[in-house]
């Protein structure tokens, strides 16, 4: 949203976002270690000492529409509804992300957005900082437990599994995406297996895989 900016400022808007779009095009093409910070400069017709001032590091170009996101899930937990548990306030944040197709949860098969998704899965320097961006996750969730009255211990266990189911469903539709199957495909099977995995957590493990007892769930084998 641009309404109610002064001139300068939507002006910056839009040199970040050319800066973003010019550096996920070179990357995409070539890879992340073979381009340049200035040549993401020339591309975007501003001065390399431009890029810096928007962007601390080459890795930002591609993981700051990313960083946006790293705080949803505390967010999410700090403002629940009264009588709502932690659990089921993940859960309706995740399906409704689902349903808005929003591209944090895997619901984007934009070019831009498979080509980062392969950059990073590429480029070890990349998947270091997403795993980053994991541990940041887990650590505001935990933090936000913490300040409920919560015990240290416990609410990094409680962190742990609702940020792993959180980031593990994530982590299946981006499988799904790079495989080249359809957003609706992938967004129906994903409301299930969200599911599925929140249950889980609502109701414990339990029996969950007990030997002996037939396996559960979409392509489950018997």
């Amino acid at each position: 949203m641009t309404e109610g900016l002064s001139l300068r400022e939507r002006k910056k808007i839009q040199t970040r976002r050319r800066l973003l779009a010019e550096a996920a095009k070179l990357f995409t093409e070539r890879g992340f270690d073979q381009v340049s910070v200035a040549e993401i400069a020339e591309a975007a017709d501003v001065s390399k000492m431009t890029v810096f001032n928007y962007f601390d590091s080459k890795e930002d170009l591609v993981f700051a529409p990313m960083e946006e996101h790293i705080g949803d899930v505390a967010q999410v937990v700090r403002n629940r509804e009264p009588g709502e548990s932690a659990v089921a306030g993940v859960r309706r944040h995740f399906l409704t992300s689902i349903e808005n197709r929003d591209a944090s949860v895997g619901m984007s098969a934009s070019p831009v957005a498979l080509g980062l998704l392969r950059l990073i899965q590429q480029t070890p320097a990349l998947l270091t900082r997403a795993h980053a961006f994991f541990v940041l996750s887990f650590d505001q969730l935990t933090d936000v437990l913490v300040e409920e009255g919560e015990e240290p211990a416990i609410a990094r266990i409680v962190a742990a599994q609702l940020i792993g189911t959180r980031n593990a469903l994530i982590t299946e539709n981006h499988r799904r995406l790079l495989a080249g199957e359809p957003v609706e495909e992938i967004a129906a099977d994903a409301v299930v297996i969200a599911g599925r995995g929140f249950d889980l957590l609502e109701k414990g493990l339990g029996d969950y895989a007990t030997r002996g007892r037939p396996p559960q769930g979409p392509g489950a084998k018997p």
